[in-house]
Order: structure tokens, then sequence, then C-alpha cells
């Protein structure tokens, strides 16, 4: 992105190609939702596919990778306050301590990047980054009461059914001008990568681990992504053309850990809850 692929049409590739798979895979586990639930299949698809789509591909074709890995770390942070509000869970000091280090991080990372003298950064692409985890935090909230109800397969086919004709608009006219003939090996690999381990295995695993686990600690696993973010960075900057180590600051690395320790003790407070309400 954004050449020869421009951000919207690899949303359009990525979410139809994903939704194929599904509907394959699940066929036979996919019946109709009832009439009152199709209201929040349309939110989750809104906040889950075509929202979170659209904000992470545009904002990651205007922000450096290491940025949008580091953005998406406040993730289980939101996740977190929309429960509260939205779930009813409750927030203590600890969790409030933890909510303002995170966003501290957060924003001084965002701030920073008007003069960080980085072309491969803009405070829009990280502004775009951090609505895509505003909109992943509510998806995750949302959809864990649909569990109980429904299949997870049949929820994601749903999904993608619904967010490949949300996202249709946005991208359908910019797919027909992809020079498909003049696409490379390391291009086609990949669109197939972004399209299969990236969103449907993805989203597939992240159903299964919503399913057996609280959404602030299933969004916790996104500790992982600038730690890999990083890595992949040095590794790819050989043969890529564009070469992102020099994102990597010590300034960065200092908003990393303040997002990370406002993480921890959040996820930290919601155990500690967890147990004096178990009695343990």
């Amino acid at each position: 992105m954004p050449n020869p692929i421009g951000a919207n049409s690899f949303i359009v590739l990525r979410v139809v190609g994903a939704c194929i798979l599904f509907w394959c895979l699940a066929f036979k586990k996919i019946s109709f939702p009832e009439k009152k639930d199709w209201p929040k299949f349309l939110l989750l698809a809104i906040f889950g596919v075509a929202t979170n789509q659209l904000f992470f591909f545009n904002g990651l074709s205007l922000t450096s990778p290491i940025n949008a890995s580091i953005i998406m770390t406040s993730n289980p942070i939101l996740v977190m306050i929309i429960s509260s509000i939205m779930l009813g869970y409750s927030i203590n000091a600890m969790k409030i301590t933890g909510i303002l280090l995170g966003a501290i991080g957060a924003i001084t990372l965002l701030l920073s990047s008007n003069y960080s003298g980085n072309k491969e950064s803009s405070t829009l692409g990280d502004a775009m980054i951090l609505i895509n985890s505003t909109s992943w935090a509510f998806y995750l909230v949302l959809v864990k009461p649909m569990m109980s109800k429904y299949h997870p397969m049949m929820i994601t086919a749903w999904l993608f059914l619904i967010g490949s004709f949300l996202v249709l608009p946005f991208g359908i006219s910019e797919a027909g001008t992809i020079p498909w003939s003049e696409l490379t090996i390391w291009q086609w690999f990949a669109i197939l990568y972004v399209v299969i381990a990236v969103t449907f295995l993805t989203y597939l695993l992240n159903m299964i681990g919503i399913q057996k686990l609280t959404p602030t600690i299933a969004s916790a696993y996104i500790y992982f992504q600038p730690i890999l973010a990083g890595v992949f960075a040095f590794v790819f900057s050989w043969f890529l053309d564009k070469d992102f180590t020099g994102d990597i600051t010590l300034f960065k690395v200092f908003c990393t850990l303040l997002i990370f320790a406002g993480v921890y003790l959040v996820t930290r407070s919601e155990k500690i809850i967890r147990l004096e309400n178990t009695g343990v």
C-alpha cells in the first residue's frame, strides 16, 4: 500500500476473501439470526469489520507499522472502559491509574509524530489507528454476550457478509484499477497472507478465544504486537522497499512502556476483583 494496491481496495479483497472462506468452512453451522438480533449483528459488523478495517488500513498507509502496533496496545484499556460502561464492570484506583498511564503513553506518541521528522509517521495515520483500536474494543465487548446464543463460526460468517456490503462502496471502484498482471510473486503472497492468515485465521482464533476469556484478557494478547512488529521490521528491512527501523526510538520505547504499565495495572486489577468476587 498504496502502490499498486490502495488501502480501500485492499480492504475489499480482505473482507470479501475472508467472507468466502468463512461461509465455505461453516456453511452447515450457519442459520439465520433471530429478527431481534439483526441490529446487534449490524453493530458488530460496523465495529468489528467495516470501521475496524477501513481505519486500520487507511491509517497504516499513512503511518509506520511500528507506531500502529504501539497504539494498538491501548486496546485492553479501551476494552476495560467500554466494559465498565456497557456491562457494569467495576473500576478501582488501580484501573484508573492504568488508564491514565496508558492514555499518556498513547497521546504522547500521537502528538510526537508531528515532530519526529520521519516521513513514515503521521498524526492523521496514528489517529486513524487509535479509532481502529477503539472500534475493535467495542466489538470485543459487544460480541461476548452473543457467544452464549450463537456458534462463533456463524457469528463471524454473518459479520463478514454484512461487512462486505459495508466496505464495497469504499473500495470497489479502486479495486478495479489494480494491475493484476503486473503484481510480483511477493505481492501475491502478501495478498494471500493478509486474507488467509491475518484475516480469516485471526478472526477465527479470536472468536474461539473470546468464547473462553473476558474481553479484557482476550485483548491483552495484543501486547505481543509491538514486539513482533519491531522484530519483523528489522527482518523485512533487508528486502523491502521501505525500512521502518528508523521509527524505533528510545522515546517511542518510553511511550510503549507507559502503555504496557497501564495495561498491566488494568488487567491485574481485573484479576484481583475476580478473585475477591469468588471469595479466594
